[in-house]
């Protein structure tokens, strides 16, 4: 698989950092291609993480799990399933239409010595040192994706999304027995559903699930919803309740946000990603107080998708896909020839809470995860042509960035 070194390519440069363009201090280091998403190539991917020394996303254009070694960014495998344990690919709608919505596979996490993927309809099972996809969990039959996840390893309970199904609904599973104890469906007060469900996040320190839910009457711009752990072990076995019936759930205004990634920062912070959809609004990252919801810093690096906070750095990065040379939202939030994005990974100091550095990056770059032993942070991106709507992108092919992080 060939991979390119990129020290000086101004279509892949450093925007904005501390101390980024010289040898020391975040830079990209190498792009990788992955193969059948070369030049021209709409890749669809979604989310990725990091586990001892590969790296793991998530490729509908080969409706697969990547496989890299976080040292070399070298391409070790493919996994893919077969029969009913193949995952679903690039889907389309009735008018030929890419849609994400029927797409798979979407998030990965780890459990245990296991990755669990979601996938339309179903949870996919991944042994990542046998290459296979071993078990489906079937999820709903709405046709939709099962999407985002969170584990909590303490209770060994696994908690994933269904954003688009009419009702939104989360699925929690036994890690253990990994069979299904219980359905959360996401009507809110006012008896209105969900406008979807974004990352969700367990915090151990409290017991709780965090999940970014899109928009409820009272916060239509975005709510983070928290759900104590002991309301969700109370509900009976294979049962299917509200989520406003579960004693102790609080949700908390996230402003103007329309809210995608979620990470767990130090202290009490956590850090929710905007990808707003107002025309000319400022593209946020919110920090929030996880036990009062009080936003405690808005910082101008929003636009983006997936958020991880590194503890070896005590940086958040963020995949900001649709970010802007104004750093407002584009037309509706999208990014197109006429109202172009100029893609960037954005690094924010949790410290300070403050931003750090923007490193351009690429096409769609919405995804990321990030090594602490080889201080790397994996980007997968598009094809610099396709979708439209990248205004700082040359001629690269679609594939994989790996930046270094300090």
């Amino acid at each position: 698989m060939r991979r390119f070194l990129l020290p000086c390519i101004s279509a892949l440069a450093v925007v904005a950092a501390c101390g980024g363009g010289g040898d020391s201090g975040p830079k990209l280091l190498r792009l990788t291609e992955i193969p059948g998403v070369g030049a021209g190539t709409n890749f669809a991917f979604d989310l990725g993480v990091v586990v001892g020394n590969r790296y793991y996303f998530t490729d509908r254009n080969n409706a697969a799990v990547d496989v890299f070694d976080t040292a070399t960014s070298a391409l070790l495998a493919q996994i893919k399933g077969s029969g009913a344990n193949a995952f679903a690919g690039v889907g389309r709608n009735s008018a030929g239409v890419a849609d994400n919505a029927i797409s798979g596979p979407d998030g990965i996490n780890p459990v245990g010595n296991l990755l669990y993927v979601g996938d339309v309809n179903s949870v996919k099972i991944v042994d990542p040192a046998a290459g296979q996809v071993i078990k489906t969990i079937v999820v709903g039959s709405s046709g939709k994706r099962a999407d985002e996840g969170c584990v909590d390893s303490v209770h060994g309970l696994y908690m994933i999304s269904t954003p688009e199904a009419d009702t939104p609904f989360a699925t929690f599973i036994n890690t253990a027995t990994q069979a299904i104890v219980a359905q959360v469906t996401f009507t809110d007060a006012s008896g209105a559903p969900s406008a979807g469900l974004e990352q969700c996040r367990y915090d151990p320190a409290s017991d709780t699930f965090f999940v970014n839910d899109d928009g409820t009457t009272a916060n239509p711009h975005g709510e983070l919803v928290a759900i104590p752990g002991a309301s969700i072990r109370g509900i009976a076995p294979g049962a299917t309740v509200n989520y406003t019936s579960l004693a102790g759930v609080r949700g908390y205004s996230e402003g103007n946000c329309d809210p995608t990634g979620l990470a767990l920062g130090p202290g009490n912070d956590i850090a929710v990603n905007c990808r707003e959809g107002t025309t000319g609004a400022p593209l946020l990252v919110q920090i929030m107080d996880r036990t009062t919801g009080r936003i405690v810093a808005s910082i101008n690096a929003g636009g983006g998708d997936q958020l991880e906070y590194d503890a070896a750095t005590n940086r958040y990065y963020s995949g900001a896909s649709r970010w802007t040379a104004s750093g407002n939202a584009a037309v509706n939030g999208a990014c197109s020839a006429a109202s172009p994005c100029t893609p960037v990974l954005a690094i924010i100091d949790a410290a300070t809470r403050k931003l750090v550095a923007q490193l351009q990056s690429g096409n769609n770059a919405h995804s990321v995860a990030v090594d602490p032993v080889t201080f790397r942070a994996f980007v997968p991106i598009s094809s610099a042509i396709s979708p439209s709507g990248c205004a700082t992108c040359g001629i690269e092919p679609a594939g994989l960035l790996t930046f270094a992080t300090n």
